[in-house]
């Protein structure tokens, strides 16, 4: 097997691994990002690079918008 192939299975099972048995939110954040960045990693080796940019371009969007309703989430007033 290619070493490209291992790391971006090594970093998907990490981040999915992380992000289940993480609890905070904003730390799930960065673990669902690591689980992309192997995803994308993949992609790239199998030469889908369309998909790779399309994944890149949206996974700062997405996460921008979720930062901005767990920061609503915290607002609630009591």
């Amino acid at each position: 097997m290619d070493l490209i192939l291992i790391l971006a299975v090594l970093l998907s099972l990490i981040g999915g691994i992380a992000t289940v048995s993480v609890r905070s939110p904003f730390d799930k954040l960065i673990c669902l990002g690591i689980l992309t960045s192997g995803g994308v990693l993949f992609m790239v080796e199998k030469g889908y690079l369309d998909v790779a940019i399309c994944i890149a371009l949206l996974m700062p969007i997405g996460t921008l918008f979720i930062l901005l309703l767990l920061g609503k989430k915290q607002e609630v007033p009591k």
